[in-house]
């Protein structure tokens, strides 16, 4: 009733991220008198109840025997799921999502739906300093919040930066019957963790990127197109890693005037890229070609002979991917011939 099978790992991921920020925690024991670190001990963490580990200590109260569970030990574990209106977002509004596999092409997809997952972080000790050692290694990251990335999605570039809010500190000390019990002070963190899930992503639904903009301008409604605007987008590098040509000698930095090996194919006022760094060719006189340096917001670079020269054409033009940055192409044209564009024939009648 409610859609296909879908599963996007949306819990067990900010399980995990969540459980990671705390897994390299350590305490140490020093001598009091010389300072020096008798013991450096690493805090294991785990998933479940405080509660169920304690139980198990309690049920060992010889302090010699060598147990399976000693403190001290960190536990965390979920505790509610809200709904969180105040990041609610129409719900028919569908977002374009890439895939890796299909650079050009892109799936729309339904909004997600904001969740609060609300975590406890807990954590147990004998003495009162081990577990200030483990507190304040925790505190001063939450301010009040700490950001994890998650990619949300496997099969797509869908990564976000969830906030870890810390929200509440707790403790109690579980000091009961006489001097031969076990001790346990008791910190109870509570954390918000803001996510999203993420509902069923279509595995028909693509569309390629705009490649073309065509507007039509007449003097009056319903009258024939006077002129029309053309827009395509153009690359602003290589994609193809065409290697016409190669450098004949060195460019410095700050050198305008380069020599190629042959200027077959580069025609005034295209670009070109050698590494990093686009060009424009300003003037073509044989091998010697006058450009201009660090085109398109590219770093001006030094070249050395033999570098390979790639063009940017219009080769290049259809290879752009999603999310790149990209120039325009544009035209216009006059017309006297009293003819309108039909979409639905894609002529001009």
């Amino acid at each position: 009733m409610l859609g296909n099978y879908f599963y996007h790992s949306t819990v067990r991921k900010s399980v995990i991220a969540f459980g990671t920020l705390f897994n390299n925690i350590s305490i140490q024991h020093t001598n009091d008198a010389t300072g020096e670190v008798i013991s450096k001990i690493k805090v294991p963490i785990s998933y479940g109840p405080i509660q169920k580990f304690l139980a198990r200590v309690e049920q060992q109260p010889n302090f010699d025997r060598n147990a399976a569970i000693t403190l001290p030990r960190m536990s965390f574990e979920i505790v509610n799921y809200k709904y969180d209106a105040s990041r609610k977002t129409a719900p028919v509004t569908k977002f374009c999502l890439l895939t890796p596999s299909e650079k050009t092409k892109i799936k729309k997809v339904f909004m997600p739906t904001p969740y609060t997952i609300g975590f406890r972080l807990s954590f147990a000790a004998k003495i009162q300093d081990d577990s200030l050692q483990i507190l304040e290694q925790i505190l001063p990251h939450f301010q009040p919040s700490y950001k994890v990335s998650i990619n949300m999605l496997e099969d797509a570039e869908e990564i976000k930066d969830i906030p870890i809010t810390l929200t509440n500190i707790t403790f109690r000390d579980e000091y009961e019957g006489d001097f031969t019990e076990r001790r346990a002070i008791v910190y109870e963190l509570d954390f918000d963790l803001k996510t999203f899930f993420y509902s069923e992503v279509p595995t028909d639904e693509t569309g390629g990127i705009i490649k073309k903009v065509k507007i039509d301008y007449a003097s009056a409604i319903r009258a024939p197109r006077e002129q029309r605007y053309v827009v395509t987008p153009a690359a602003v590098k290589d994609y193809n890693q065409d290697q016409t040509q190669s450098l004949a000698a060195n460019l410095d930095m700050d050198k305008t005037l380069m020599e190629v090996t042959t200027n077959t194919g580069l025609t005034v006022g295209r670009y070109i890229q050698i590494g990093d760094e686009v060009l424009r060719l300003n003037e073509v006189n044989g091998t010697n070609v006058l450009v201009s340096r660090a085109q398109y917001g590219s770093t001006m670079r030094e070249h050395y002979q033999g570098d390979v020269i790639n063009q940017i054409t219009i080769q290049d033009d259809a290879l752009i991917e999603i999310g790149d940055d990209f120039g325009f192409n544009e035209t216009r044209t006059f017309y006297q011939d009293g003819k309108v564009y039909s979409s639905s024939q894609g002529i001009d009648v």
